[in-house]
């Protein structure tokens, strides 16, 4: 344990935003999935308005920095080919 009270502010700021990114990612993962279901049961229209929220998701995560821009951009490219492949 810390002895020095910086480092142990330190340990409690890092807790707290592993704690918040931890979250978003799994929102993000969660809205990612709903995309590749509604693409797996060939429902377009679910698909689409999956892929709306999908892409909120991402764009906020990679804003607040817990995905990295490129990431981020890469994810929503990729759903974004699958969405517009169901035809």
């Amino acid at each position: 344990m810390a002895n020095i009270k910086s480092a142990k502010k330190r340990i409690l700021v890092n807790e707290k935003k592993a704690a918040r990114n931890k979250s978003v990612k799994s929102g993000v993962k969660t809205a990612v999935k709903k995309v590749y279901a509604a693409i797996e049961a060939n429902d377009k229209d679910a698909a689409v308005s999956a892929l709306a929220a999908a892409k909120s998701a991402l764009d906020k995560a990679a804003k607040k920095g817990v995905y990295h821009k490129n990431t981020a951009a890469r994810k929503v490219s990729r759903m974004s080919l699958a969405v517009n492949k169901m035809a």
